[in-house]
């Protein structure tokens, strides 16, 4: 799967993902530290990718629309994020991106569990 990893989970999140065997760029890489949520947001659309996340910004569907994206992974760890538990949210990640696709939907990754968003009729 095509990947985007803003600029808040550096090149160990890339490491792990791309292990996996998905194409994973980060924001940094695109020269995108500057650019505003909606224009990464736009980048991801045009790519063709999912964005992978911290900001909670992302996790409003108000404002993304999970339907209008290739997919919003929101990773929610501890205020003080290890690297151990980053790679378990990575891990939940991997996990559930075997089981259901991501394109066109609203992930909030928790450690061991995924909470997708579901749009109410």
């Amino acid at each position: 799967m095509k990947l985007k990893l803003d600029e808040n989970l550096g090149l160990r999140g890339k490491e792990v993902l791309t292990a996996a065997g998905h194409d994973v760029c980060t924001v940094p890489e695109q020269q995108l530290c500057a650019a505003t949520d909606e224009q990464v947001a736009v980048r991801c659309c045009e790519d063709g990718r999912a964005i992978i996340t911290l900001d909670l910004d992302f996790a409003n569907p108000l404002r993304f629309p999970p339907a209008l994206h290739h997919g919003i992974a929101v990773l929610r760890g501890p205020v003080r994020m290890s690297t151990i538990a980053l790679h378990r949210l990575l891990q939940t990640l991997l996990g559930a991106m075997l089981t259901q696709p991501l394109d066109g939907h609203l992930w909030i990754v928790e450690e061991g569990r995924v909470r997708v968003y579901e749009p109410t009729a």
